[in-house]
């Protein structure tokens, strides 16, 4: 039995908002060091001023205490998700060292799809409450196959599905593994991770990962995995749309390259923002619903 979130109110954000959580954002994404060593007197005091925006924060933007919903077990690692509104599905898949709550709850976006989707979020492995293995191999395709997992435990045989950033590199992927779960799809902020470029090689030998209170490294090295090869992108079949903020350096990185071998994918350009921005840009949310809507027919 699937417990679906309550309808939620649309959020209304002025510009001191929008101020106040891209600093929220920033500050929940950066290494607890730099915090430290700054603006912070001390590790235990960065420490604080994190969980201040990741669980506090949520409370005061959005007057109730962030959702929680349910969870499933894919191959061995607990997956939490939530389900959100009624209509076609799309599953919204957030970027790396975020989660479901802050990339797409928070911003209304959720609030604003749910009018008229059924929206299903959740926390990818190594991140937010799932599960973080720290092996390697547990992550790259794995992180795929929690999409099409989730489906199966929703009993959906096909949704839209939407990614950011990192998620963008999984849906991308997705497309090429399993193209007949995936009615539309749209990737924003990321899309194109190209198989052997310079790009392809930073991820494989990255040494980043930030252990104990970030993803695991083990993640962190199995975005290579996602790679897609120019072959591969060609021949995607389900429609697609791109959006991107017009200051985001990840434009010129993964989504110009897409778009030059896949100019029938239209892209969305949201003025002003950049690529942690982004998310909370009015424009950004109705580009999206637009994407959806135009994808789908």
């Amino acid at each position: 039995m699937v417990r679906k979130m309550p309808d939620a109110a649309p959020i209304k954000f002025n510009k001191a908002h929008r101020n106040f959580i891209g600093t929220a954002v920033y500050v929940s994404m950066v290494p607890i060091e730099p915090l430290s060593g700054g603006v912070c007197a001390s590790r235990k005091t960065a420490m604080h001023i994190k969980h201040l925006f990741l669980t506090v924060l949520p409370v005061i933007i959005c007057g109730t205490a962030p959702a929680y919903g349910d969870e499933f077990n894919s191959a061995g690692v607990r997956i939490h998700y939530t389900v959100t509104g009624q209509g076609p599905p799309v599953v919204l898949v957030h970027g790396l060292e975020s989660n479901a709550k802050i990339n797409w709850q928070l911003p209304g976006t959720v609030a604003q799809l749910a009018r008229d989707h059924q929206v299903i979020t959740f926390d990818s492995r190594g991140h937010g409450q799932s599960d973080k293995p720290q092996q390697e191999g547990a992550y790259g395709t794995q992180m795929c196959d929690d999409i099409v997992r989730l489906l199966d435990h929703l009993h959906i045989q096909k949704a839209q599905v939407v990614g950011y950033s990192l998620g963008g590199f999984e849906v991308m992927k997705l497309l090429t593994m399993h193209p007949e779960r995936i009615t539309s799809a749209v990737m924003c902020g990321a899309a194109w991770l190209k198989t052997g470029s310079p790009l392809d090689r930073f991820w494989a030998n990255i040494k980043g990962g930030r252990g104990r209170r970030g993803a695991p490294p083990a993640c962190m090295r199995g975005v290579s995995e996602l790679s897609v090869t120019e072959s591969q992108l060609k021949q995607i079949t389900p429609k697609v749309a791109l959006i991107v903020g017009d200051r985001d350096p990840c434009r010129a990185m993964y989504i110009e390259g897409a778009h030059r071998l896949r100019p029938d994918w239209p892209v969305f350009v949201v003025r002003g923002a950049g690529h942690f921005n982004c998310i909370f840009k009015p424009e950004f949310k109705n580009d999206l619903q637009q994407a959806l809507s135009d994808t789908i027919r």
